[in-house]
């Protein structure tokens, strides 16, 4: 059995709780900006001094409003400061927080807040407050960040005494919930995943360590992940502890003028940002007439990463990583900034064909693993031991195990102790004291962990040929016109795949192709043009695989798969069950 099993050199305290973070920054470093927000002007820093400020006061409204130790409090909101500075006032108010993606439905929404039992709910902005206006609850208060809840909280406590605050704190310690985060949904109901604050602690000790090679004090990264998702959660309480400075935003559209704008030393994202990246670089390349300059540079960088894991490059390789480094990718790097020389990808599979490019051009892209029962990254490749195309070793204090099937099974203190209120998942969770991923992979002889596809999303041809989706998938999503696609084929006899059509690369598309701008997307995926670069996108990918694997046939579609759809979750990860009951009649398409 492959297993490896990493020491600590760190101890969760019985009483520890994730205040104690804030209340360790503003009485060390006061004058420390832990983060910048929008101003007149530009940005305005926010001291370690000022945020603990603010999180007594809001806690102290809190309490006014009625919270008791334990209670839940949700939160419905894009990224902000405001999530951050709420998430540390209700657990300063001996509260749990429970997430809600800002773009759930009233269904979605109502789930939660009764699964939960939340006893007051903080909404975003009026357009939430129509979504959670249908749900009530005559225990249900709601306060809208947009319509003043923050001053509302301050002024509500502005009559407590700091006493009632040190009282709360004296009742919590490690093995208090912090915060039931609920899983996205690929499949079935949302379950609420319940992290305590030694979960979280650990979480944010362990991964700090791992990441000092090449992240430092005083760096800054603009956070844009959802905050709703365990990812963007530990990003937020993973900078104070690293004394990082934050800036938040949730205009994913405009990504790269912000990097450009901001200028951040590493950034921090779901895989298909650095697929958006790097499909969006070779658009514009192709676009301007320098599409096959841009792919010698991709074929360069990639072919220098691989060789820096292989004895080094050699002398042509050099030249020629050297001369692109002047023409391309500097331009790269310019256009996150400049001073970006880092990044940590979780949240999904990236694969070793963009890990490589980005180490090819300088920014190295630190794979992690883990999930939202796991506090996060449970392993995580780091400056002194990387291995592109894994998710590197586990963190400290915590293992991971190959069962006979091929599942991850991992256990340590970032792993959490059950689902909220649902005892037959627990049970079906937990195999002697080691959770069950559900993710199928490997640990090889140094330890690395590899992923090789979803327990669940495992696809069985008619001739009984096992295939794992996410690597086929991977290599056709990599063409700069391919927005989505999804390889079908469970119980058939023969893989296929649904594609759809990234609508940023088709202006570009349409002009090189001298097609009206006019002309609609369904008038398109039958043009000969497209068709073959698609065709050219899928011999790609067969080519990592035998041929029983291989996709046989291509089903390009005129829509496009979206959040607001149901085709993707908020962390951009596909809905298979979704797409294939939407899709059913193209799916009987490729095999009729």
């Amino acid at each position: 059995m492959q297993q490896i099993e990493v020491p600590a050199s760190y101890h969760i305290a019985e009483h520890a709780a994730l205040t104690d973070i804030v209340d360790d920054l503003a009485g060390s470093t006061p004058d420390f900006v832990a983060f910048q927000v929008p101003g007149e002007g530009g940005w305005t820093d926010i001291t370690a001094a000022r945020f603990a400020g603010e999180i007594r006061a809001v806690a102290k409204g809190l309490i006014a409003s009625g919270v008791q130790p334990g209670d839940r409090v949700a939160i419905m909101s894009s990224t902000r400061y405001e999530w951050t500075l709420l998430d540390f006032a209700i657990w300063t108010a001996g509260a749990c927080t429970v997430a809600i993606y800002a773009t759930s439905s009233t269904e979605q929404a109502r789930w939660i807040l009764e699964n939960s039992g939340t006893r007051l709910l903080i909404v975003e902005n009026a357009s939430h407050r129509g979504v959670v206006a249908e749900i009530g609850g005559a225990d249900l208060g709601l306060l809208c960040i947009d319509e003043g809840a923050v001053d509302t909280l301050v002024e509500r406590g502005s009559a407590l005494d700091d006493t009632v605050l040190k009282q709360r704190r004296e009742a919590i310690g490690a093995s208090a919930p912090a915060t039931l985060i609920y899983t996205a949904g690929t499949t079935g109901r949302p379950k609420g995943v319940m992290l305590t604050h030694g979960n979280l602690l650990a979480e944010v000790t362990a991964v700090p360590i791992a990441l000092s090679g090449f992240v430092s004090a005083g760096d800054r990264t603009l956070l844009f992940l959802p905050m709703a998702h365990v990812f963007a959660r530990v990003i937020a309480i993973g900078t104070l502890v690293m004394r990082v400075t934050v800036a938040h935003t949730s205009d994913w559209s405009t990504l790269s003028d912000q990097f450009a704008s901001y200028r951040p030393e590493f950034i921090l994202a779901v895989p298909r940002v650095f697929e958006k990246v790097y499909n969006g670089a070779r658009q514009r390349a192709a676009d301007s007439g320098r599409g096959r300059l841009f792919d010698l540079a991709a074929d360069t960088a990639i072919a220098w990463s691989e060789a820096l894991q292989d004895g080094g490059p050699g002398p042509l390789l050099r030249l020629r990583h050297a001369l692109f480094d002047r023409l391309v990718y500097s331009k790269l790097r310019a256009a996150l900034g400049g001073r970006c020389h880092a990044a940590v990808s979780g949240g999904g599979p990236l694969g070793a064909r963009l890990g490589h490019f980005f180490r090819g051009i300088g920014l190295t892209v630190y794979e992690g693993w883990g999930l939202t029962e796991t506090s996060a990254a449970v392993t995580v490749n780091t400056a002194d031991r990387i291995r592109i195309g894994t998710v590197g070793r586990p963190i400290e204090g915590h293992g991971v195990r190959v069962a006979a099937d091929g599942e991850l099974l991992v256990r340590g203190p970032v792993v959490f102790s059950g689902y909220w209120n649902n005892p037959a998942a627990n049970a079906e969770s937990f195999e002697d004291g080691w959770f069950r991923t559900g993710d199928l992979g490997y640990v090889d002889a140094d330890g690395f962990v590899g992923i090789t596809g979803r327990k669940k999303e495992l696809i069985v041809t008619a001739a009984g040929k096992n295939v794992s989706p996410a690597q086929l998938e991977d290599v056709v999503r990599a063409h700069p016109l391919v927005g989505q696609c999804m390889v079908v084929g469970d119980g058939r006899p023969f893989i296929g795949v649904l594609v759809t059509i990234d609508r940023e690369a088709l202006p570009g598309w349409r002009q090189r192709h001298g097609v009206d701008e006019a002309t609609p997307v369904t008038d398109l995926v039958g043009h000969a043009g497209l068709v073959s670069e698609i065709d050219s996108a899928v011999a790609a990918a067969n080519a990592t695989v035998s041929k029983a694997e291989s996709i046989k046939k291509i089903r390009i579609l005129s829509d496009d798969w979206t959040e607001a759809g149901g085709e993707l979750t908020p962390k951009l990860s596909l809905k298979r069950p979704v797409v294939l009951s939407k899709y059913a009649a193209e799916v009987e398409a490729l095999y009729s």
